[in-house]
């Protein structure tokens, strides 16, 4: 099933006005944030492994007279994920049924679900991301990798001759090209790089 298929309601509508500028990559359509914790809930879901794609709001259900649309939706290989970023505001007490109802599974996260070592990774790793990287410096770094099996990233960025080094490695990791430890340490010269695999 596409995430594009799941809408049923209508554009959603950007309700927070929280600043921003990070590019998320597996994000279908426009960004809408109702606040900094579903923002936050983005970075994670953009490194989720099994999430394919997601997309904010698309979905609306209702009860009764009340309708609600959940802050995510996200696409996996066996399932598709609703999501809703619980801090002061609080979902209707009839949500989860209306979404496991139709087939979906239902989560909340809240700011206690999201570590801050991974999230400020996640952060940094969107900022820098900008851009593209040229096929030469693509290629070059896998073929290393290939060879060596791993590189610390310190290593790694001296392998990148047109394109801006942070840059280029920021684009492979949310590209999914190649991976680091998201969980252990704030990225660093010593984060080990290796192929993506999932």
């Amino acid at each position: 099933m596409s995430i594009q298929s799941l809408s049923r309601g209508g554009t959603p509508r950007p309700s927070a006005n929280l600043p921003f500028h990070l590019k998320f990559s597996r994000c279908v359509g426009q960004f809408t944030a109702r606040d900094q914790l579903a923002r936050d809930v983005a970075c994670f879901l953009d490194f989720e492994d099994a999430v394919s794609s997601w997309n904010c709001r698309s979905l609306q259900f209702r009860h009764g007279f009340d309708t609600y649309s959940p802050d995510f939706v996200a696409e996996r290989s066996d399932d598709v994920l609703v999501i809703d970023a619980v801090g002061q505001r609080r979902p209707p007490q009839w949500i989860y049924d209306a979404v496991t109802r139709e087939g979906f599974t239902y989560r909340t996260m809240s700011r206690g679900d999201l570590d801050p070592i991974r999230l400020k990774n996640c952060n940094d790793l969107l900022q820098c991301s900008d851009g593209e990287v040229s096929l030469g410096d693509r290629v070059r770094l896998l073929s290393v990798l290939d060879q060596q099996s791993s590189l610390t990233l310190a290593e790694s960025l001296t392998v990148f001759q047109e394109t801006k080094p942070i840059r280029g490695l920021a684009n492979m990791v949310v590209g999914r090209f190649i991976e680091i430890d998201l969980d252990t340490a704030l990225i660093g010269p010593e984060t080990v790089v290796r192929r993506y695999r999932g």
